[in-house]
């Protein structure tokens, strides 16, 4: 019984610094907390296990000493519990979810894309197909789940559901639904029961994320044809962006800095834009754009005052520019990966390609000059690795794997 009140105390306030409990870590920003900086990073890491655990790319968790992972398995979806120290698996819960992949789409597998999210002593988790889930954390219990069959024309978007859901306060925030019929709805995230819902666009791939700007607590997202914000506590809709892409591929969640928005899409450039509130009416206003670079699915992370991200032209080009003015600072030469998962801490830039290659750079670098280069799986690697004080969670085509820095 202490075990079990221990970890749902960890889940639901995310007091440990290696806790990793959602899209992009603890809060939703790329950012590793506490992580102490090295003079230098070791020459090479060392596997500590790896195990088989399905097919997918929705990112791994950490809480306390819990690894938490979200795949398919045959035709079924999973949520699974592993020893962070062993690997062993705790608990597995899996339902059936039959999903056919659109062809164009067919190179990313079935899924699940969707990261899940750990609160409460839960965890919450969003299929390929559009189902949503909720578990109990410490035995895998299921709680509750919805599928939105009787409610859209479509439960998932073209190329399947990838937008993951985020937890604030007592409320499930996740965009259900596909092209042209879908909403951007909160769930009692006790019980399911719908809190709100926002019916103004279908889904984006993009995952929403919840900010105070103006006084006005709202979650911010990229919808299917719309940068959009909406008030965190009735779903009303406060200002919209219109923005579009070829194909419908909105996918890079908002980065978000005080009052100021960083966004982008494919064939488009990195912009930046501040929301502003005067009479009552929220307004856009654009700051700076850098058309040398062009985010496709790889979300930047903000490191010491610059961002740091990976720009879909010449087949992939790492770059860094000023935060502020949106200048340039470096970017690479290209070829370096279909897409890439960024995350920042200890002074560093911590890069994993599709190629299952994780480079560590130094934040502060003038250049591109990459301190190290890691090996850290034999299969693609779509999802965001979790980084630790100790090492490296990474989770490839259908395994998960430890490294361990020395």
């Amino acid at each position: 019984m202490r075990f079990r009140v221990t970890l749902a105390v960890v889940l639901a306030t995310g007091a440990s610094a290696a806790d990793w409990t959602q899209w992009r870590g603890p809060l939703r920003d790329g950012v590793v907390p506490g992580l102490a900086a090295r003079a230098e990073w070791p020459a090479s890491l060392k596997p500590a296990w790896r195990v088989p655990v399905g097919l997918g790319h929705s990112s791994p968790l950490v809480a306390g000493d819990r690894v938490f992972v979200f795949t398919r398995e045959g035709g079924e979806e999973a949520a699974q519990a592993v020893e962070l120290a062993t690997g062993k698996r705790i608990w597995r819960q899996a339902y059936p979810a039959p999903y056919s992949v659109n062809p164009a789409a067919a190179s990313h597998g079935p899924g699940p894309k969707s990261t899940s999210v750990l609160a409460g002593g839960r965890m919450f988790t969003y299929g390929i197909g559009g189902v949503l889930s909720a578990f109990d954390g410490a035995s895998g219990r299921p709680l509750w789940r919805k599928d939105f069959a009787s409610q859209f024309r479509s439960t998932s978007p073209l190329y399947g559901s990838a937008a993951s859901p985020v937890v604030d306060g007592d409320r499930l925030i996740a965009y259900v639904g596909g092209n042209d019929d879908g909403a951007l709805t909160a769930f009692d995230a006790a019980t399911g029961a719908v809190r709100w819902s926002w019916k103004g666009d279908g889904p984006g791939y993009a995952s929403p994320v919840v900010a105070e700007i103006g006084g006005v607590r709202q979650v911010i997202t990229q919808s299917q044809t719309n940068l959009v914000g909406v008030a965190a506590d009735t779903g009303d809709l406060l200002w919209k962006v219109p923005f579009t892409t070829e194909w419908v591929q909105n996918a890079i969640t908002p980065v978000v800095n005080g009052d100021v928005l960083v966004y982008s899409g494919l064939d488009h450039p990195l912009k930046a834009m501040r929301l502003v509130r005067e009479d009552g009416r929220w307004a856009a206003r654009p700051l700076w754009e850098n058309a040398e670079v062009s985010n496709y699915m790889s979300t930047p992370v903000r490191a010491q005052g610059r961002l740091f991200g990976l720009s879909a032209r010449k087949k992939g080009q790492l770059f860094c520019l000023d935060e502020a003015t949106g200048r340039t600072v470096w970017i690479s030469e290209g070829r370096q990966g279909d897409n890439a998962a960024l995350e920042a801490g200890g002074g560093a830039v911590f890069v994993l390609n599709t190629e299952g290659e994780l480079l560590v750079l130094a934040a502060s670098s003038p250049s591109f000059a990459p301190l190290r280069r890691y090996t850290v799986a034999p299969s693609a690697t779509w999802a965001h690795p979790v980084i630790l004080a100790g090492g490296v969670i990474v989770k490839d085509v259908d395994s998960l794997g430890y490294w361990k820095w020395e």
